[in-house]
């Protein structure tokens, strides 16, 4: 499962990028939840959470099912 969150992160990552930030994946559960970090500007972005939940989450559970929630770590 590991490789198809990197593989969807990696779609990601060049939207980020363009603004000068990054997703960093931190830990899989064994129940389903992936933790990411934010890094650069999007780590202190006001907009991280929307970021977050419209982007990243959005992703990850669309590509792929077993995801069952993100959670952002410091």
């Amino acid at each position: 499962m590991r490789d198809k969150v990197e593989k969807a992160l990696n779609k990601i990552r060049p939207s980020l990028q363009a603004d000068g930030g990054n997703v960093e994946l931190v830990d899989i559960t064994p129940d389903g939840v992936v933790k990411v970090r934010l890094t650069g500007a999007c780590g202190s972005c006001p907009m991280a959470t929307m970021t977050l939940q419209n982007g990243v989450v959005r992703i990850l559970k669309q590509e792929v099912p077993e995801v069952k929630s993100v959670e952002a770590v410091d």
